[in-house]
């Protein structure tokens, strides 16, 4: 069997297709209730070992296993000894198979020459910030945000300017133009001096608060990009975890100036829960930024994992039916932990559009003691009651809490309980 040649059977999962029911890609939402905590933790992840005495829901990778025709993939590759280097072949297919996702799930047509391959998009990020954008580059991020942004940049020699979003009257998270075009000023200014141009960090669907973006939102932003002449990175590793039937935008998508300023992040791995098999896409439609994402020197030793490239591959090819199910899943579980939260007095909460993720308001909340929780709720939560989440903190906004919601409801339960329990 080649990397061509791949068994639609499922290893371990149950049927993909059957008389009972339509295809799932190996999804069973029985087995899926039925993995315990115990289980969870011998598979040796970050998210369950970090913390042994605590039940995980804080890195966001899933507790389910992946889609049938991907592990029948990574099976034969093992069995194979297909340990090599990528081959010119399989990096075609999978640039391909990129390109194709995004013409039938968003209608953008992406050239596969234009799809590039790196190991994650932080990596993707920092070819945005050194080799795009520039040595001596400013970032732009909108807080709430992923961790990493708040921190990579710098990490990497490049200055990050805060542009802190809005919540509207019904409780959805914004991003506020007055502040995100203060924050392009000031980061164009800084950047011009060092010779570079600024960069906004875009995250779509939104990490840490769950907002898909519509066009229209996302018009408005590109608006105060070019009034600034800044470039964008679009984090979209997201975009195949929508709700309800919402369509995900590519902000380079929408018209000629979006797609002249941005390059554009995306892996199959949060979808898939690949994200230990270290591959991810970025890509540029417009000539000039192709052309930077071309050089000899720009991706030079970013070179992803043979086994993550094949896993994106057949994601990407076969990897809807399993989709569609867990998202169906993750959607009761959206309710199951919008049930509990609901408990808590002075506690805001709004289901997330997109993403596995919840963002939970604390600030207004209270221990049962009636006191304010500690400043730091993540420890006070790993503490009192045993879960471990993500601190808002860490998101650049204290008193909040992001919770992954990716696990087996039982499990799910007894998180969103025990969270529910730690205040009043």
């Amino acid at each position: 069997m080649t990397d061509l040649d791949v068994s639609s059977s499922s290893v371990g999962q149950g049927p993909s297709t059957g008389i009972d029911g339509p295809d799932t890609g190996g999804f069973d939402p029985a087995l899926a209730d039925a993995t315990t905590v115990d289980e969870l933790v011998a598979r040796g992840s970050l998210k369950w070992t970090a913390f042994p005495d605590c039940l995980g829901a804080w890195v966001a990778e899933m507790d389910f296993l992946p889609a049938a025709p991907v592990r029948t993939a990574l099976t034969s590759a093992v069995e194979r000894g297909a340990y090599g280097y990528i081959a010119p072949s399989l990096a075609a297919r999978t640039r391909a198979a990129t390109s194709d996702w995004y013409r039938r799930e968003c209608g953008w047509a992406v050239a596969p020459e234009d799809v590039h391959l790196v190991p994650d998009v932080l990596q993707a990020l920092r070819v945005a910030l050194d080799h795009v954008a520039g040595a001596g580059s400013v970032a732009v991020v909108t807080t709430p945000a992923y961790m990493p942004f708040l921190t990579r940049p710098q990490a990497v020699g490049h200055d990050v300017v805060l542009a802190p979003a809005r919540v509207d009257d019904g409780g959805v998270w914004r991003h506020d133009l007055a502040t995100l075009d203060a924050a392009l000023a000031e980061a164009g200014r800084r950047s011009r001096e060092a010779g570079a141009r600024p960069l906004l960090i875009l995250c779509n669907p939104w990490n840490p608060v769950g907002r898909v973006l519509t066009r229209e939102e996302q018009l408005e932003i590109a608006d105060v990009v070019e009034r600034h002449g800044a470039l964008v990175f679009s984090d979209e590793i997201h975009a195949p975890l929508r709700f309800d039937g919402l369509p995900h935008v590519p902000y380079a998508s929408i018209d000629a100036r979006t797609a002249a300023h941005t390059v554009t992040a995306v892996s199959a791995s949060k979808t898939w829960n690949l994200a230990g098999l270290k591959c991810a896409q970025l890509l540029a439609t417009d000539p000039e930024l192709a052309q930077v994402l071309r050089r000899p020197t720009t991706l030079a030793g970013l070179e992803p994992a043979t086994v993550g490239v094949l896993a994106n591959a057949v994601a990407f090819e076969r990897g809807e039916p399993w989709r569609a199910a867990v998202l169906a899943y993750l959607a009761d579980n959206r309710e199951t932990f919008a049930r509990a939260v609901a408990g808590i007095a002075g506690a805001r909460h709004r289901q997330p559009e997109g993403t596995y993720l919840a963002w939970v308001d604390l600030r207004e909340a209270r221990t049962p003691e009636g006191e304010r929780p500690p400043a730091d709720l993540a420890a006070y939560l790993r503490e009192r009651v045993g879960v471990a989440i993500n601190d808002g903190a860490s998101c650049g906004l204290p008193g909040f809490i992001r919770v992954n919601l990716a696990t087996p409801r039982p499990v799910l339960a007894r998180i969103a309980e025990a969270i529910a329990g730690a205040f009043a």
